[in-house]
C-alpha cells in the first residue's frame, strides 16, 4: 500500500514575518543622533540623512551650497551640533549591535 498524503497548497502560504529591529530594541524609530562612525565635522549632517534615509553625500552638498547663500546657517549648524544628542549618549548603538 503506497499511500501519499496530499501536498499541501503554497499558493496561499505566506512565510512570518522574522522579528526585526523592534523585538530586539525598544527604539524602533530612526532617532536624530549624531553618529560616530562616518561623521565628517560635528556629524549634523550624517544625523539628518540618517534620520530620513537620505544620502549623506547629499545632505552634506546641500549644506555647503546653503552655506554660500546669505544666512545663517553656519549659526544654525553650530546649534545643531550642540542640541543633537551624540550616539554614544542614547542606546541606539545597543540596537544595532555595536558594543
Amino acid at each position: 500500500m503506497n499511500a501519499t498524503l496530499p501536498r499541501p497548497d503554497t499558493s496561499t502560504y505566506v512565510p512570518p514575518i522574522p522579528p526585526g529591529p523592534s523585538a530586539r530594541c525598544p527604539h524602533t524609530e530612526r532617532r536624530l543622533v549624531r553618529p560616530r562612525e562616518g561623521r565628517r565635522l560635528g556629524g549634523v549632517c550624517a544625523g539628518l540623512a540618517d534620520k530620513y534615509g537620505w544620502s549623506r553625500t547629499t545632505v552634506r552638498g546641500a549644506a555647503i551650497v546653503s552655506i554660500l547663500l546669505p544666512g545663517p546657517q553656519v549659526l544654525a549648524y553650530v546649534i545643531a551640533w550642540f542640541v543633537i544628542p551624540d550616539e554614544a549618549d542614547n542606546a541606539v548603538s545597543e540596537c544595532r549591535g555595536d558594543r
